[in-house]
């Protein structure tokens, strides 16, 4: 006898567009310098997942502190490029309970200043669920995918210490790889060409990067800084 599993959560297998209902959590930290001068400044900056709770797509973000400001402005320029959620999943930390307040005071000035903007804006409210405290396994979806990523970034960049530019960079690739990954076991029939990744609910197919020459068994200093974050790249997508 096995036990019976349970059944997810309707968020999980509603049909909807990509990023309708997202999940997110924080990563981290990366140092990071502020140029490329030997003396440059080092600070701390984090990794934002947002995570498509039906496709399994994944959205990176790179924020320069673990703050309610900083989550909000990453909130908005993943809003800009994938669209307003209606529900948005997370655990209590926070910098998520202080963007959930700053959510609902900015509703509620709306509602109370402009009816008509109140009323938009409750056809497209935003639900924000908080997982309890303590279970992490809640968020499954997305802590498997912070872990992941976290994991494999550190290695992959080790000791090297990149620009905020450069780390973007290398976390747009992260993202295609992470979008290109399979969702279900390939399949034996020859007729089968590819096997259906979040990047097929996307842009219609894997999110692959330009053909480029392979940098896995040349030294790290013997490349330039553009050459380093293509070996990156490389290194996280042969890992993962």
């Amino acid at each position: 006898m096995q036990p019976v599993m349970g059944d997810l959560p309707a968020d999980r297998v509603s049909v909807t567009r990509p990023f309708e209902g997202v999940g997110t959590d924080f990563a981290g930290p990366f140092m990071v310098k502020a140029s490329h001068l030997r003396n440059a400044k080092i600070y701390k900056s984090y990794l934002c997942v947002f995570v498509c709770l039906s496709t399994k797509a994944v959205h990176l973000e790179l924020v320069s502190a673990l703050t309610t400001e900083a989550f909000i402005a990453a909130l908005e320029r993943f809003v800009s490029r994938r669209g307003l959620p209606s529900l948005i999943r997370s655990d209590c930390g926070t910098n998520h309970q202080g963007a959930n307040r700053y959510l609902q005071e900015v509703q509620q000035f709306l509602t109370d200043k402009d009816k008509e903007i109140g009323q938009t804006l409750a056809k497209r409210g935003v639900t924000w669920k908080f997982d309890p405290p303590l279970c992490p396994h809640w968020g499954g979806i997305f802590e498997a995918t912070v872990k992941s990523a976290k994991t494999h970034m550190r290695h992959v960049i080790g000791e090297t210490i990149l620009t905020f530019e450069e780390l973007v960079t290398v976390l747009c690739r992260v993202e295609a790889t992470l979008n290109s990954r399979p969702l279900c076991p390939l399949s034996t029939d020859p007729n089968d060409l590819e096997v259906l990744t979040p990047g097929h609910f996307l842009v219609g197919q894997p999110l692959t990067a330009l053909p480029e020459y392979p940098y896995d068994a040349v030294p790290r200093n013997r490349l330039s800084r553009f050459q380093m974050l293509q070996q990156m790249a490389q290194d996280f997508n042969c890992r993962f």
